[in-house]
């Protein structure tokens, strides 16, 4: 079994709304819907599950109801951190799913999460054991003092990966990792692929792509609803 573990449990404090931005709506429907319907329609993914606020899941059940999100199989409690919130997910499945089977942790406020780059994650998954989607940086990038002056060091742009979701593990690799954190006191860390790197595992890269977002701000909403009617022009290739 495939499951995608979204994690929706933010309160959206750098979005300055009234309400969590997974929950915003943009062309009447729920950002959060936006992401499910992506793998609801994708092929490889058999069920998900949603990590979200305790006191956001009847309303969010209540949307997968009415968008016919019927691989939603479960929902979990959102927890303090992102790497709290996914072992809540984590946790739920214990009793459904087994070793062996596949886990792809991805942001549910990436809404543009193609089903080719789901595909590639899966692809490379099934080559290497692991993946996280990323992509090049194409900047200039210097490191900054805290006073926002540039330090004396800038880093070659080439040497560096900018790493965005979904994180595809098999199950027992991921308790594991959360097992391992417990231990070493290892917290906080919201990327799955930080906490393995800091395990020692070795990071496998996937297919990204710059339209694959995350809304944290207002300027973020207005590029995905510009993206969202936005088609690729016949002539590309």
């Amino acid at each position: 079994m495939t499951v995608a573990l979204l994690t929706a449990a933010g309160v959206g404090s750098r979005m300055g709304q009234d309400i969590p931005k997974q929950f915003m709506h943009i062309d009447n429907k729920p950002l959060i819907i936006h992401t499910m319907e992506a793998f609801q329609n994708h092929p490889g993914i058999d069920a998900i599950v949603v990590v979200t606020l305790p006191e956001w899941k009847a309303v969010l059940q209540a949307y997968a109801r009415q968008f016919n999100i019927t691989k939603l199989k479960w929902i979990a409690d959102g927890g303090k951190t992102g790497q709290e919130s996914i072992y809540n997910g984590l946790d739920v499945l214990k009793s459904e799913l087994k070793g062996d089977d596949v886990v792809m942790i991805h942001d549910g406020n990436r809404c543009l999460v193609s089903a080719d780059i789901i595909s590639d994650s899966l692809a490379t998954y099934n080559t290497y054991g692991c993946a996280v989607a990323a992509i090049p940086c194409v900047e200039a990038v210097f490191r900054s003092n805290d006073d926002g002056i540039s330090s004396d060091i800038s880093i070659p742009r080439e040497q560096l990966i900018r790493t965005q979701t979904p994180h595809t593990y098999s199950f027992k690799k991921l308790l594991w990792a959360h097992e391992q954190a417990k231990k070493r006191e290892i917290y906080n860390t919201a990327a799955t692929c930080v906490l393995m790197q800091k395990l020692g595992e070795r990071i496998y890269f996937s297919k990204g792509s710059e339209m694959n977002l995350k809304i944290t701000t207002v300027d973020d909403m207005e590029i995905f609803e510009a993206l969202l009617h936005t088609k690729k022009e016949t002539w590309l290739k």
